[in-house]
């Protein structure tokens, strides 16, 4: 049986109306950094093909991956990311302060991931629960105190957690929502879970953020849609929900985190919903030509890097990558940069002396930058390259150079 199948419908709409907008490389699953033991195993690349809805506007990757192949051996931690912890906290408090949810309440997290989110409910005196696919991480979060269902999340499962648990008062997806193929089953799930005075929120990268910020590495193929207000307006309208606020937030290149109740619930619809699609339209979301303007811009990136490390490497220098991420493999295979780096480097002790998805690159401690001296890393991890230049001064001090091939090639 094949892993991967090719929709010909609107995940949202189901209109059959999609026009390609933007191409990435082919890569292998992004997060698939294997061990000594696993280097003989073939790594298949797979299309990162971006297509755009024309009837409801949608942003989303048709090449869909088998979940199990895609989740199987999933290592990433939420706290294993720079500034995730004291966000987490921030949305809860925000969350409560907002939502007012009473004492009594459950708060259950989909996706949950280590628990992060759900620890700091709890240790408000809410009651919560987990739902996480990858059986490791799930079983590391309950042992940690935070009860997980390792689980994929569906509408069996929704009524099966409500006949043990109740309804829950607040739902969160965050992250994870952009990543579900049949979202409307999943929604019917997430009903099913919800009071009738109760909230579904959550975060996901925001389209108008990935282009205007030029992060173009998170279009991977977990990331299956580039979500955008108005095409989401539509969706939970026609299953019986409304969108009632969004807000605009800072992680992953630029987010924005979404509430939504039951249709006619208990809350106004605030005014963020409708200056937001406003603001969508304004800048030209659902137009094919914005896309067109973003690819030449990242193409352009992309002959700038290959032009600069090529040279670098000429001069007999040494090159490696600080970051090993989905998006450093997203970059790395777009850019074609993988034959240039001898190594990388990543701060995930998870990631560290395994070898980079498909290319095999070794990935070790940023403590090698002192001891081996390579002369310049990329920082794969862009997004971060202030926090990690400053963390590693002694390595310029050294004699040692940073590039950031992004969201302009800078030398440091």
């Amino acid at each position: 049986m094949s892993v991967i199948s090719r929709r010909a419908t609107c995940r949202l709409c189901n209109s059959q109306n999609l026009e390609l907008v933007f191409q990435l490389a082919p890569s292998p699953i992004g997060d698939a950094y294997v061990t000594k033991d696993q280097l003989d195993e073939k790594q298949d690349t797979y299309p990162i093909d971006l297509f755009l809805c024309r009837e409801c506007g949608l942003s989303q990757l048709i090449d869909i991956i088998d979940p199990e192949v895609l989740y199987g051996d999933y290592i990433y931690l939420t706290g294993s990311s720079l500034g995730l912890r004291e966000h987490f906290q921030e949305y809860a408090d925000d969350v409560i302060r907002n939502m007012v949810p009473s004492k009594e309440s459950l708060i259950i997290d989909i996706g949950s991931n280590d628990g992060i989110l759900l620890s700091y409910f709890k240790k408000d005196g809410y009651k919560v629960l987990g739902v996480e696919p990858a059986c490791h991480i799930a079983e590391r979060a309950t042992s940690s105190g935070i009860e997980t269902l390792p689980e994929f999340f569906d509408l069996n499962l929704a009524e099966k957690i409500v006949d043990d648990y109740g309804h829950a008062t607040i739902v969160t997806a965050n992250n994870v929502y952009a990543n579900i193929d049949d979202l409307q089953t999943f929604t019917q799930g997430i009903r099913t879970l919800m009071a009738p005075d109760g909230v579904f929120i959550f975060e996901s990268f925001y389209l108008s953020d990935v282009i205007q910020n030029m992060v173009f590495d998170f279009i991977y193929h977990e990331h299956l849609s580039a979500f955008a207000v108005k095409p989401l307006q539509s969706f939970f309208d026609q299953m019986g929900m409304e969108l009632i606020a969004v807000k605009r937030v800072p992680t992953k290149g630029g987010s924005i985190r979404y509430f939504v109740q039951l249709k006619n619930g208990p809350r106004k619809i605030d005014s963020s919903v409708a200056s937001t699609i406003k603001f969508e339209n304004k800048i030209g979301l659902y137009n094919p030509e914005t896309f067109q303007v973003f690819s030449d811009k990242v193409n352009a990136l992309k002959m700038q890097t290959y032009n600069v490390l090529p040279k670098i490497k000429a001069q007999g220098k040494r090159i490696v990558g600080y970051g090993a991420s989905i998006t450093a493999t997203t970059l790395v295979y777009h850019f074609g940069i993988g034959e240039l780096l001898e190594y990388l480097v990543d701060d995930n002790p998870d990631k560290q002396d395994r070898f980079s998805p498909g290319l095999h690159i070794p990935v070790y401690s940023p403590e090698k930058l002192y001891h081996n001296r390579p002369d310049y890393a990329v920082i794969l991890a862009w997004r971060f390259a202030g926090p990690i230049i400053e963390k590693h001064r002694e390595f310029i001090n050294q004699g040692g150079h940073f590039i950031i091939p992004v969201p302009e090639v800078k030398i440091i």
